[in-house]
């Protein structure tokens, strides 16, 4: 099974496949850590974002099932969430570095990469929270593994392909919207929202692409640009949060002001890039993209 949701089969088959195989993954991830807990953090919660994804897509199918399921796997997600965070921030250190003005700069840089790589290591090392947490988020998993088992919604080809075609529109107005509260604005809040509607567009590409497989590619690639920049944005903006609540975290002043600097100016580049490639993925009305959606789902099936 992949991550695609095939016309030419029942539809109601091909959602549970599709759900169960990606909570089937993110808990394989948390038992088995081949690459640490972390990481294995990491790939479930990526698991737990297409699964989101999959229900929003097809959350005019089973209105009671997703706004639910939803919900228990964002909370679930989110017990997760600060040890993910920690480790962001040590990877947007390095980013920083890689775009430091001069040698003074990144030498500054890399010892406050140094300090957050400890933080995260420190975190990781009180095994009990995190090992509770990961047993939590196992449970539930089990629990939505049960609750997906049970759903049920009517299927056929033309009601499948009008209720996808009207998540599609939904989706692509949501984000529009969001592209649009992010030009003339710094706030994070509103470019997290924009991520997370750009990863909503990259993960119905994917669950559709045997649709038009050529097309969904090469849009999928385009919005993945965007995704990537807004992730170091908002992982930016993390930063600058630890910095304003835990400003002794980070050593000399002098490191510190280094920092700062860095960050303000990445940022400002960065917002550039996103309104600039958002412009470009949502340049094409929500109506007319999700008529065709209908069609191709129509036609294939």
């Amino acid at each position: 099974m992949s991550y695609h949701i095939h016309p030419s089969e029942n539809f109601l088959q091909e959602f549970k496949a599709v759900g169960t195989e990606q909570l089937n993954l993110a808990i394989s991830a948390l038992t088995e850590r081949p690459d640490g807990l972390l990481e294995a953090i990491h790939d479930a919660r990526k698991h737990f974002k297409r699964l989101r994804s999959l229900y929003r897509l097809a959350a005019t199918d089973a209105p009671a099932f997703g706004p639910a399921e939803n919900a228990r796997i964002r909370d679930m997600a989110k017990t997760l969430s600060t040890f993910r965070d920690a480790t962001a921030l040590v990877e947007v250190s390095e980013f920083l570095q890689r775009h430091a003005e001069n040698r003074e700069e990144r030498a500054a840089l890399k010892r406050i990469g140094k300090m957050l790589a400890a933080r995260r290591d420190r975190l990781a090392a009180h095994e009990k929270p995190l090992e509770e947490s990961v047993a939590k988020a196992i449970a539930t998993c089990g629990q939505a593994l049960e609750a997906l088992s049970h759903v049920t919604f009517e299927d056929d080809g033309d009601r499948s392909a009008k209720h996808l075609a009207k998540g599609w529109r939904r989706m692509l107005k949501r984000a529009t919207a969001a592209r649009d509260a992010c030009r003339e604005t710094t706030d994070a809040h509103l470019f997290h929202e924009l991520r997370k509607r750009c990863q909503d567009y990259r993960y119905y590409l994917d669950l559709l692409q045997p649709l038009w497989p050529s097309a969904m590619h090469a849009k999928r690639v385009e919005v993945t640009e965007v995704v990537d920049l807004l992730g170091h944005y908002n992982d930016l903006a993390l930063l600058s949060s630890l910095v304003n609540e835990q400003p002794d975290l980070f050593g000399k002043s002098e490191d510190l002001a280094h920092l700062l600097s860095a960050v303000i100016t990445q940022q400002e580049a960065l917002r550039k890039a996103i309104l600039l490639a958002a412009e470009s993925v949502f340049r094409d009305d929500p109506m007319n993209e999700s008529r065709k959606i209908r069609l191709l789902w129509q036609d294939a099936a």
